[in-house]
């Protein structure tokens, strides 16, 4: 299971994954492991990205698997400057499984695809036998189109961190959602397409470098961001936006919430001389009204945390999600 849990694990897992003699056509290759691939074509960047999803539970506080999937997917265009323009969607279904729920959950694809602003054009639909899946898992992939195309391996010395939000929202409503904890209204996943946010963001200075930190969390994103980018990053611990309610849960739970999945959060490098026209335009969004400049960019090869009582400690990227099955 670790080696699907976008951690350390997972990253050795891609090494065989992406072991590809002939992954080069046109000068588009795998080499990035970004989160998409740029296509120049007619003059324009297109962006192309997959996903497969197979949560557990299907429907979860603030969300359900379909608004993941289409979120999951405008939000890897997004995270490098494209707008989406259309997304496939391919699905394999246990047999039994509930008509009722099958539509609950294309309603909130239709709903996340119309926030988007992108459209479903094609797909495909299998049935297994009972018991040879888990209920339902989807696949989605989507095309975009970039003016300004952004990388995760940008980050530059001097650059400002921004977190666009609270942070281990998702995992944690998962996980205490599955471990029967009734939180009400306290905790709620924060699945949502980021498009528009990062238009805003785009709209407001330059962006060096950007990542959705979902598997392995924040503690992995800013990670593959520094040593992607050959630089070190240091984190300020009091400047770490996370829900109160989500960080006594994650203290039950044994679990440290940046090393959980977010699903609509940006984590990004800009210069410090943008940061603050980029932070107001974040949070003049309603999926960017807790953002926050976290850290700074420097010389080095580690992501290092300040800590509250004045100490330091490294933010190492984790072994794997301590929440599987949460996207």
């Amino acid at each position: 299971m670790m080696h699907g849990a976008g951690g350390e694990v997972m990253g050795e897992l891609l090494k065989t994954l992406t072991r590809f003699k002939n992954n080069n056509a046109g000068g588009v290759g795998l080499e990035a492991l970004d989160d998409g691939a740029v296509i120049p074509f007619a003059g324009q960047n297109l962006v192309f990205t997959t996903d497969s999803h197979i949560v557990r539970p299907i429907f979860f506080p603030g969300g359900d698997i379909g608004r993941i999937a289409i979120s999951g997917t405008v939000n890897d265009l997004a995270m490098m400057g494209a707008e989406p323009i259309a997304l496939s969607c391919g699905m394999i279904i246990e047999e039994g499984f509930e008509i009722s729920d099958l539509e609950r959950i294309v309603a909130s694809m239709d709903s996340t695809l119309g926030e988007a602003g992108a459209s479903l054009v094609t797909g495909d639909t299998k049935v297994m036998e009972r018991g040879a899946i888990d209920g339902i898992a989807i696949n989605t992939a989507g095309i975009g189109v970039a003016s300004t195309v952004i990388r995760d391996n940008g980050l530059m010395r001097g650059d400002e961190i921004i977190v666009s939000g609270t942070l281990g929202d998702h995992g944690i409503a998962i996980m205490a959602h599955r471990e029967g904890f009734d939180l009400g209204e306290q905790i709620q996943s924060d699945v949502s397409p980021l498009n528009s946010l990062m238009e805003k963001a785009l709209a407001a200075g330059t962006i060096h470098a950007a990542k959705d930190p979902t598997r392995g969390g924040f503690a992995n994103a800013i990670n593959e961001m520094a040593r992607k980018s050959k630089v070190s990053v240091r984190v300020r611990e009091t400047d770490l936006p996370i829900r109160r309610s989500v960080r006594s849960a994650a203290g039950m739970l044994g679990i440290d919430p940046l090393e959980v999945a977010n699903e609509g959060k940006v984590v990004m490098g800009v210069p410090a001389s943008d940061a603050d026209s980029i932070l107001a335009a974040l949070r003049s969004h309603k999926y960017g009204k807790d953002a926050a400049i976290i850290g700074t960019v420097v010389k080095g090869s580690n992501v290092i945390m300040e800590t509250s009582i004045g100490g330091e400690r490294f933010i190492e990227p984790p072994m794997g999600d301590p929440v599987p099955r949460v996207c």
